[in-house]
């Protein structure tokens, strides 16, 4: 590790190593100079220094050491001049994505030099042979060596900063540019995976801000400006998320904006809101939930009505032709007829969820919820008076679905409508944020609605009839179509239906007198009967005494709903009058909030910052006195060893003040100065004398010998002359000779040349002729080895499968006989295991008997064998009574047989035995017998 006195040096030190192309050094340098704890203080030096670092680590794609480097920037940085890590930051994504696009620009270009019209022609043996092995085309390859690294970098920078300026107050601008610079990227060059990885590290961020509370540059959620910059964010996220396909990543950054707007308890501007059920809509759409598609376009249509002011009638009557039509496009029928308890708590469960989304209220409170059904948006479609704004086509249409009894031509007045409603649609003027309305896109489910209100009509009329009738009867599907709209309509008990192919009829459902088809069937005929009975006889009388009570009956209902009217502009006005004094409030305390926040830190800063300065102050100057008082007492002393000859006062160090030792330190010193130069003059003095009188003796003599070498020189320079002038003739007439010879063989050479040239240029031909032949013949013969190749690896594959088959089935069969052949060994295991154990029981019984035998026979002769060991020597008893006490063993203890044969032939005593040869012996017959039973106990097995 490098170690440099200042940061300008290091700087310095990193442009010399990058001039020579050493720039793994010169990274390495500041690198070091970046994490070193010598330079935590900042200056301008440091920014110079992160610029130029931020410069080789985007030349050398070193990913690694930039994020280090800018965490360490940041830890400097942070409180002192946070702007500076905002440049870096800003300096060193321009460099990554300048880089990408110059790659990506290279690559197109080269892929624009290769578009040629012959390939053939142009291409060299070694590119078709490598695009044969690598089965890559040109571009491909191209993009993985130029363009993959560098997008891989950007990559990697756009993660690096989002996770060095996460949960920082005050970077969240430039954080929140990063994301967004981070989104576009995604969605410029498609980048799918990034992009749900990018959403998860978002999310992760705000997890972590939320979770880790007591951080000390913590973002405030609860400020305006933040939560206007997240909230951004995850509109950019939504929309990006929604261009590029990837509809589960846009429902989850639906959820995040609304789990954001939860967590502080506020709503989002209305043009904001717009965005969000305009990618509702198309989230719900894609993923075929009518019923959430209609409530989310309802949303839209009243936030367009209520705050878009510049929204133009006929952009009005489109949204709400949409909505109208996105309400008929539901299912009449619930879908979740017949399911089990878990399914339905699920679907309860995921209803609310929704409702609360497309509701958007930040305080969910579930007893106030209520279930969205295909009713209920039908009843706020007239309620909030949407059909008033829709175009004649859609009111009727709704009508004839809704309202209208006509079994036989219901589709039939029904389909010129929906091809009117399928031409209308477009881009709206006045309403950027909203989607490109299309009408179209609700024809089929309209169709397929068309038909089952035909079908419920149909079965509450005719109990049977013809298929052909019926298909008259629905021009939009054929038969079949309609046999399957008809099966998920009985399976959900919508009408009930039975399809009798042999006959070619429809059978329908009988119904009772209580069903509810029928009911409505009676009381839409008494109503008809009750209107005819009014038209024959007229109730004049009452209907004129009627007119004459309630005359003025419309003017009074008029100048009410005048009155309503007025009353609700006026609340309306009021409670945005005090929305806008309590946004005004809230801003004024934040922004008093926001100051004395800033006063109460820069009163902090000041304050530490002066302690500091004047503990560092005090600290210099105790230094300062501590090092003067340490020189004064080192010069006295120094003073003291040079003037040991003279007769010096004895100095106490400790009881002299440091003024005192300085003037006496510095009195020594002039004296002793002034001693050393008269030394010195005196000394110049004589060796003036003594130089002045060698310089006089010295001049003759050095004037002959310059003499005598300046003729010396002149010899040999006309010596040397004349050499060079004699052979420079001799060269020059070998020269001509050699010219002369060599004249003669000018025509020769110039005829066996174009001989040369001649053969080479046929043989050059020929091989070239070849070389086309061969490369058509290699092309050829590798297409149909290809071939060959292909049916081959398809006929071994299957033959491989066949066999591999076979051997599972002779595995299995193997694997079957294993484990018969292990019961069967088991079995005849533990019946050989049983003899052997009663035959070790019954060996284990007689070497037990034969043990007591021998113990008996062993305790009467012993006493026997000692008698002649006492008796024999008298004179030596005292001498090997202790030997003999000792050697002799005790009743009942074991001696080995030969030791009693030595005791009976040399009549004394046997050597000593120690208890442990005894316990061996003792352990040897063991053996012994454990060996013959063992033996015994094997060959009874083998019997």
């Amino acid at each position: 590790m490098a170690n440099f006195a200042k940061p300008e040096s290091a700087l310095k030190r990193a442009e010399e190593l990058i001039n020579v192309g050493q720039k793994q050094e010169a990274l390495q340098a500041l690198h070091d100079l970046i994490t070193s704890r010598r330079y935590r203080a900042w200056t301008k030096t440091h920014e110079r220094i992160m610029f130029k670092y931020v410069e080789l680590c985007v030349d050398m794609r070193r990913g690694r050491f930039a994020k280090d480097g800018l965490i360490q920037y940041r830890s400097v940085c942070q409180q002192v001049n946070i702007s500076s890590l905002e440049e870096v930051i800003k300096h060193f994504m321009h460099l990554a994505t300048e880089r990408a696009e110059l790659a990506r620009s290279q690559a197109q270009a080269l892929e624009e030099a290769l578009n040629v019209e012959d390939l053939e022609a142009d291409k060299r043996p070694e590119d078709l042979m490598l695009s044969y092995v690598s089965g890559e085309k040109g571009k491909e390859r191209s993009d993985r060596e130029l363009v993959t690294p560098w997008f891989k970098f950007l990559w990697e920078t756009y993660r690096t900063v989002l996770e060095i300026l996460r949960n920082n107050s005050k970077l969240e601008a430039l954080y929140a540019m990063t994301a967004h610079r981070a989104f576009q990227f995604c969605k410029q060059y498609k980048r799918t995976t990034e992009l749900r990885r990018l959403c998860e590290i978002i999310r992760n961020h705000l997890a972590n801000l939320n979770k880790f509370r007591d951080q000390r540059d913590r973002p405030d959620l609860s400020a305006p400006e933040s939560l206007q910059l997240y909230l951004d964010t995850r509109i950019e996220q939504l929309k990006v998320s929604t261009e590029l396909g990837l509809w589960q990543e846009a429902f989850r950054s639906i959820e995040d904006i609304y789990g954001l707007m939860c967590m502080v308890k506020k709503t989002p501007k209305p043009s904001l809101m717009v965005v969000y059920y305009g990618k509702l809509t198309e989230i719900f759409w894609m993923s075929s939930n009518h019923l959430y598609h209609a409530y989310a376009w309802l949303k839209l249509f009243s936030l367009q009505k209520s705050f878009n002011k510049n929204l133009s009638p006929k952009d009005l009557q489109l949204i709400a032709s949409s909505v109208v039509l996105a309400a008929l496009s539901v299912s009449p029928y619930d879908k979740l007829y017949g399911a089990s308890h878990l399914e339905l708590e699920n679907e309860k469960e995921r209803s609310l969820r929704v409702a609360n989304l497309i509701g958007f209220d930040v305080e969910p409170r579930s007893e106030k919820k209520e279930v969205l059904s295909r009713s209920s948006i039908l009843s706020e479609l007239v309620s909030r008076g949407v059909m008033a704004c829709v175009t004649q086509e859609v009111k009727d249409l709704y009508h004839l679905l809704e309202h209208e009894f006509l079994p036989l031509d219901l589709a039939l007045k029904v389909q010129p409508l929906l091809n009117k409603i399928s031409k209308l649609g477009g881009k709206l003027s006045s309403a950027a944020s909203v989607p490109e309305v299309q009408l179209s896109q609700y024809v089929p489910a309209l169709e397929k609605l068309a038909t089952l209100r035909l079908l419920q009509q149909v079965s509450q009329v005719y109990q049977t009839i013809q298929i052909g009738n019926l298909s008259k009867m629905i021009p939009f599907f054929d038969f079949a179509a309609i046999e399957k709209i008809s099966v998920d309509a009985v399976r959900h008990n919508f009408v009930a239906i039975k399809v009798d192919h042999l006959n070619g009829s429809v059978l329908f459902g009988k119904q009772s007198i209580e069903a509810e088809g029928l009911r409505d069937h009676l009381s839409l005929f008494s109503e008809s009967l009750s209107k005819a009975r009014l038209m024959i006889y007229h109730p004049a009388k009452k209907v004129a005494k009627l007119g004459d009570a309630l005359s003025n009956l419309a003017e009074i209902v008029e100048k009410e709903h005048k009155r309503l009217l007025a009353r609700k502009s006026i609340i309306e006005k009021r409670k945005e009058e005090q929305e806008r004094l309590l946004l005004e409030k809230e801003r004024v305390e934040e922004s008093k909030r926001r100051e004395h926040q800033k006063m109460t830190e820069e009163a902090e800063q000041k304050r530490v910052s002066a302690e500091l300065e004047q503990r560092r102050n005090q600290r210099i100057l105790k230094e300062i006195e501590d090092r003067e008082l340490e020189e004064a007492q080192a010069m006295l002393q120094e003073a003291e060893k040079r003037s040991k000859r003279k007769k010096k006062p004895v100095l106490d160090g400790e009881k002299m003040t440091k003024k005192d030792i300085m003037e006496l330190a510095l009195h020594e010193q002039l004296r002793e100065r002034q001693e050393m130069e008269k030394k010195w003059q005196k000394f110049a003095k004589i060796m003036d004398y003594l130089e002045r009188a060698k310089r006089e003796e010295a001049a003759p003599l050095i004037e002959s010998v310059f003499q005598q070498h300046l003729a010396k020189e002149a010899t040999l320079h006309e010596r040397e002359q004349q050499q060079e002038i004699e052979l420079s003739r001799q060269r020059h007439a070998g020269d001509l000779v050699e010219k002369r010879r060599l004249g003669r063989m000018l025509e020769n050479e110039r005829i066996f040349q174009e001989r040369v040239v001649s053969c080479r240029e046929a043989e050059f031909n020929s091989l070239k002729q070849e070389r086309q032949e061969r490369i058509n013949q290699i092309i050829q013969t590798r297409k149909q080895d290809r071939d060959t190749r292909r049916k081959l690896i398809f006929f071994l594959r299957k033959e491989e499968e066949q066999q591999k088959r076979l051997q599972e089935e002779e595995d299995a069969r193997k694997h079957e006989e294993a484990e018969k052949q292990k019961r069967e060994e088991a079995d005849r295991k533990a019946k050989l295991d049983a003899i052997a154990e009663k035959q070790r029981q019954r060996e284990l019984e007689l070497e037990e008997k034969k043990r007591l035998e021998r113990e008996e026979v062993l305790g009467k002769s012993m006493p026997m064998s000692l008698e002649p060991s006492t008796i024999g020597r008298p004179s030596e008893a005292g001498a090997t009574a202790p030997a003999a006490t000792a050697a002799a063993p005790t009743p009942g203890k074991f001696v080995p047989r030969f030791r009693r044969e030595k005791i009976d032939v040399a009549g004394q005593a046997p050597p000593p035995e120690t208890d442990r040869w005894s316990s061996g012996g003792r352990r040897d017959e063991r053996n012994s017998f454990g060996g013959g039973s063992r033996t015994s106990w094997s060959s009874s097995r083998r019997n």
